[in-house]
């Protein structure tokens, strides 16, 4: 697939000299959103852009139901129609993370986020689309096979790390909305096959990043698309808003059941399936708890900090850990990264302040 994807990028980038200065009405705003991408530290990228992202009518056409599908959609949008996409494929590799939510002393709301997969590098898309609400979104260069030899250095890669437009594992937007993408426990795939657009699990957080103001407004954005999963297996949302209210989204035979939690690791919580996907070793769940609880769901930044870097994952053989780690204000949509569990060089970037 990374072999393709290059030939797909060698092919829009000689379409455009080709076309010449006329093509900048058509490719401006992603150029642009490419020459912007700069490596922050090992495995964090940023890229920055503004214009059309292509979410809107991607949901016009009823959106996509696999990743086949969204690939050949990304392509004819960063292409502009001038280049049709051959079959790709999607990595199935499953990946762990934590998430926990709590308000500060001052009133504020944060919620913290660990993401933990095989390998692969970080890019920070902060995207300010004509339609729907600027964000702050993070993707993983390996979630489809891309690899090592995809990170955004170059401008043909950086010109690829756009298709983060379509897809996000978390992020915050302006209006203080978060979510973020878990595996929740076991090898259940969700298929819901109504009328509904469809979207596959890490399409919908873009699609309700851009959209919900709150989680209610999420819920209800939710309830009206046909959920896919990706990479054959169950996921769950963590989801907060600048009110406080934080939830976890499971499905259970096709059915979305909404729990309210503080905190999220890789098993399920709702009843109907509480706890599978739970493995006796895996603490990560009970220590978030435990210190939420202890604190009395009151922890300045740095003590939420501290707990969400206290389940952060080491390097073990194959497995590189927790590839990033992020802090959302809520309350003051922002963000702080710090990356490959490298908690004394954090990066901090406001929404609609920058």
């Amino acid at each position: 697939m990374k072999k393709l994807l290059k030939i797909t990028l060698l092919v829009i980038v000689g379409l455009i000299v080709l076309i010449g200065v006329g093509a900048w009405s058509q490719f401006g705003s992603l150029i642009k959103g490419a020459m912007s991408a700069k490596k922050l530290d090992d495995g964090l990228y940023y890229i920055e852009y503004k214009g059309d992202d292509g979410f809107s009518e991607l949901m016009r056409k009823g959106g996509c139901e696999s990743s086949k599908a969204l690939i050949e959609h990304i392509t004819k949008f960063l292409s502009k129609g001038y280049y049709t996409l051959p079959t790709a494929s999607q990595q199935q590799t499953p990946y762990g993370c934590s998430t926990l939510t709590a308000r500060t002393p001052e009133g504020d709301v944060l919620m913290g986020r660990n993401f933990d997969f095989m390998s692969g590098a970080a890019v920070i898309l902060h995207s300010v689309p004509n339609q729907g609400y600027e964000t702050i979104t993070t993707f993983n260069v390996e979630f489809y096979g891309f690899g090592e030899g995809w990170l955004p250095e170059g401008f043909a890669n950086q010109y690829m790390a756009l298709s983060g437009l379509f897809v996000a594992l978390d992020g915050i937007n302006e209006k203080g909305f978060a979510m973020a993408d878990l595996m929740a426990g076991d090898t259940v795939t969700t298929h819901q096959r109504t009328d509904n657009p469809d979207l596959t699990t890490t399409m919908a957080i873009r699609y309700l990043l851009n959209n919900a103001a709150n989680v209610d407004e999420a819920l209800e954005l939710l309830a009206g698309i046909d959920m896919h999963s990706d990479i054959g297996s169950a996921h769950h949302y963590a989801m907060a808003d600048a009110t406080g209210r934080s939830v976890v989204v499971e499905y259970v035979d096709n059915q979305m059941v909404i729990t309210e939690t503080q905190a999220v690791t890789n098993h399920y919580l709702c009843d109907a399936k509480r706890n599978i996907g739970l493995y006796a070793n895996d603490l990560r769940y009970d220590q978030l708890c435990e210190q939420y609880n202890k604190a009395g769901g009151v922890m300045s930044r740095q003590a939420l900090t501290e707990a969400i870097e206290s389940v952060a994952q080491p390097t073990d053989g194959d497995f590189w850990g927790t590839l990033w780690t992020v802090v959302m204000d809520l309350s003051n949509p922002s963000v702080t990264y710090y990356s490959r569990r490298h908690f004394d060089n954090p990066f901090h970037f406001a929404i609609g302040k920058e």
